[in-house]
């Protein structure tokens, strides 16, 4: 589980001199969705210049449903299509960009190509801990190895490849205000540099343990039922956005390069988001699970 930052819990403090222009693609879909919102909240907090470029057009439905009608940054917004950003920014120059929105090189090249053609220097990915091979061993920690097959893995290659200062960061499922998915975000500092993070807690949790502190999230009882999925003829791959099996991930290169320490406690985080779960009237809807 990863949560989304709040000001108590991830700052970027710069001086004057270090203060950068900050460009971000921003995904419109998916748990990502709100990782370039509080990305830029903080940035911008902290006095960088921070532009966010959101796929699609502003005026459509998709706007003007959370998280992006929840959210106002404070900074500049443009919208277009990532392929042509260049145009949809209109010929601003950058030192930093954050691509959150791509899963295969096909997606990033055109933002990463501009990017490296406009003297960017600094480029940083959002990746994701589902690209690990599945292990025996858990927690997947940065270096295991990942699914050549993976989009994310290409992407990850290729700006490694073209830029000098890098950065990729992994997450794994995502809980706090905002996130638009039935599942329970810091980076940013010359000191990432070339690396790649999970971006996860430090505590790990079972399928069976999440159950139940949802459950107890909730205030309600909860009965576990163990299936074989083959027996009863569904395709467990389905059941989005969780596996059918344990999942963990390590934050190990964020703890040994950046010093960071976790400060999120899944039962009481859970009660918040169960809390926001039940004012935005989403337990009200039917959970789609083939998705």
């Amino acid at each position: 589980m990863f949560k989304a930052p709040s000001a108590s819990t991830f700052t970027v403090k710069a001086s004057a001199a270090e203060k950068k222009k900050v460009l971000i693609v921003n995904t419109n879909s998916g748990g990502h969705a709100v990782i370039g919102f509080y990305f830029a909240k903080e940035l911008l907090g902290s006095g960088h210049e921070v532009t966010i470029m959101t796929v699609g057009e502003q005026n459509s439905d998709k706007m003007k449903k959370p998280p992006f009608s929840r959210f106002s940054c404070g900074g500049r917004t443009v919208w277009g299509d990532p392929a042509e950003v260049g145009k949809a920014v209109e010929g601003a120059t950058f030192d930093v960009v954050l691509d959150n929105n791509g899963k295969d090189l096909d997606t990033v090249r055109p933002v990463a190509d501009w990017s490296k053609s406009a003297g960017v220097k600094q480029f940083l990915f959002i990746s994701s801990a589902g690209i690990y091979v599945p292990t025996d061993e858990p927690p997947h920690v940065e270096g295991d190895a990942v699914k050549a097959s993976a989009g994310h893995v290409g992407v990850e290659k290729y700006i490694a490849e073209i830029f000098n200062s890098w950065a990729v960061f992994r997450p794994q499922y995502m809980i706090g205000s905002g996130n638009n998915k039935d599942c329970e975000e810091w980076f940013f500092d010359q000191a990432a540099n070339g690396k790649i993070f999970n971006c996860v807690s430090d505590r790990a949790v079972t399928l069976d343990g999440m159950a139940k502190l949802c459950a107890q999230a909730a205030g309600l009882p909860v009965e576990i039922v163990h299936y074989d999925p083959k027996a009863v003829g569904i395709d467990a791959r389905k059941a989005f956005p969780f596996r059918n099996m344990h999942f963990y991930a390590e934050p190990r290169s964020a703890k040994d390069i950046l010093g960071w320490h976790a400060t999120t406690n899944l039962p009481e985080d859970l009660k918040e988001r169960f809390d926001e779960y039940v004012k935005i009237g989403r337990d009200k809807k039917p959970i789609q699970f083939d998705r």
